[in-house]
């Protein structure tokens, strides 16, 4: 059995297309981000803060909602169909937001916007257009393109505004979306079997045991907060960089772009120690922390621009470190044939995460003035903070998948034995079903340690009899 460490042309392909897809839906809210609360204020309703909250979270609110739904559909249907009828619902919404003068219309553009739930279509497009052995760095990079989109957005939204304000980045995410069913029809290959992927999609009968696992649990919290006080934030800062800097909105990527650069200086470093020392847990709870201090600063100095500024600068550094964590701590803690399950209820909370800290920031906004939001989200990072600690530590893992053919329970239950004795094996699942194997491999043995293992893994599937891929 002979495993290949590249990517084919045609998966590489797959995945880059459909990494891009991908980006576009995060492309709808990131790019709002930095402009909306103030452009929002100007349209008729716009006065009350909450309803610009609504606006903004509506998105997320519809994503919650419809993403199993869609994901569900595409295994009947069509990934491919699925997804068109996504980018049209997409586009739609953008054009409904674009030519609205009212809050309320927007609400409802943006709703629209959201019901096309494509995220876990997407991923299953990826799973079914790569081999099990390419499927997680396929994964990492759309999670890459997920966080390039969020550090561009920053900084194109207002220069966008600049040029053609925030209904005509509506209607450039609207062709941008009508173009990107081409992308889908005519760079993405039609897989040649679509299935149901363990790792990849979330499974209705698994969700139930997701939700009752503790650790789990915590992350969902955890990502629950972080989205929602990212979502929250930007109700408020745009305003508060406007009035304590006399700075237009469209010159606030100036002020966003160091800050951002400089945090990623600072994130590399403290991400790489994590994995390479196996210290991912004390990262992670010192980035909460940090996350905790961030809104304590926004508190006390967002009537401050350089208070602002370095309450900026805290904040992105805690939030670029735990957005790179928190699905890797979700791959290492899932149980391996849960995989997708747990990612799909970790990006439920992120929607509700969004759809939630958006309306409560527009409320206390309009309600109690800004500090207010920022103690809300202080209080949310406490309880995070809490959590976290009683976090048993990751194992330090790394997790590699295979697809062989010819499995039945019989030979699926004798290979699940004979690859959990070899050393270094941490958790190993067979799927008759879908023909995959699943290992989680002790990653603190060194890179020679590692590879042997995996040999060792090949060697046994090659030899088994009657499997073959």
């Amino acid at each position: 059995m002979q495993i290949s460490d590249k990517m084919t042309p045609t998966e590489l392909r797959a995945t880059i297309s459909l990494a891009s897809i991908y980006g576009l839906r995060m492309l709808g809210m990131f790019l709002l981000l930095p402009i909306f609360a103030i452009y929002a204020e100007k349209l008729d309703g716009g006065s009350n803060h909450t309803l610009i909250g609504v606006a903004l979270g509506a998105y997320g609110l519809m994503q919650v909602l419809l993403q199993l739904p869609f994901g569900m559909a595409s295994d009947k249907y069509g990934r491919k169909k699925v997804i068109y009828i996504g980018l049209i619902l997409f586009a739609i919404g953008s054009a409904v937001a674009a030519m609205s003068q009212d809050i309320y219309i927007v609400i409802i553009g943006r709703a629209i916007q959201g019901a096309g739930a494509i995220s876990a279509v997407v991923t299953a497009l990826v799973a079914d257009s790569t081999r099990e052995e390419h499927r997680t760095k396929a994964m990492a990079m759309i999670g890459a393109t997920i966080g390039l989109t969020f550090a561009i957005s920053l900084v194109a939204a207002p220069l966008l505004n600049q040029l053609i304000g925030v209904p005509g980045i509506f209607w450039m995410t609207a062709v941008l979306s009508i173009l990107a069913i081409g992308v889908v029809k005519y760079a993405v290959p039609d897989p040649v079997s679509s299935q149901f992927h363990s790792d990849a999609q979330a499974a209705p009968s698994k969700i139930k045991d997701v939700l009752r696992d503790a650790q789990l649990l915590r992350l969902n919290f955890g990502t629950f907060c972080l989205h929602g006080a990212q979502m929250a934030m930007f109700i408020v800062v745009p305003f508060a960089l406007k009035e304590t800097s006399g700075i237009n909105e469209n010159q606030h990527w100036q002020i966003y772009l160091p800050v951002l650069i400089a945090s990623f200086v600072l994130m590399v470093p403290a991400i790489i120690y994590a994995e390479k020392r196996a210290q991912l847990k004390l990262v992670f709870i010192t980035a909460v922390a940090l996350m905790l201090v961030a809104q304590i600063a926004f508190a006390l100095n967002i009537h401050l621009f350089w208070g602002i500024v370095a309450s900026l600068f805290v904040y992105f550094v805690a939030f670029n470190i735990l957005e790179a964590s928190l699905p890797s701590l979700i791959s290492k803690m899932a149980p391996a044939a849960s995989k997708g399950t747990a990612m799909g209820v970790h990006n439920t909370a992120q929607s509700f995460g969004m759809f939630l800290g958006a309306v409560m920031g527009g409320y206390l906004s309009h309600q109690f003035g800004f500090s207010a939001v920022f103690i809300f989200c202080a209080l949310l990072m406490s309880l995070w903070l809490v959590l976290a600690f009683g976090m048993k530590t990751p194992p330090s893992v790394r997790t590699k998948m295979y697809h062989i053919e010819g499995l039945n329970d019989a030979t699926a239950a004798e290979l699940t034995i004979k690859i959990s004795q070899i050393s270094g094996v941490q958790e190993v699942v067979v799927i008759a079903a879908e023909g995959s194997v699943i290992v989680k491999i002790n990653n603190q043995q060194g890179k020679k340690a590692f590879a042997d293992i995996e040999q060792d893994i090949v060697k046994l599937i090659g030899a088994d009899d009657g499997i073959s891929e």
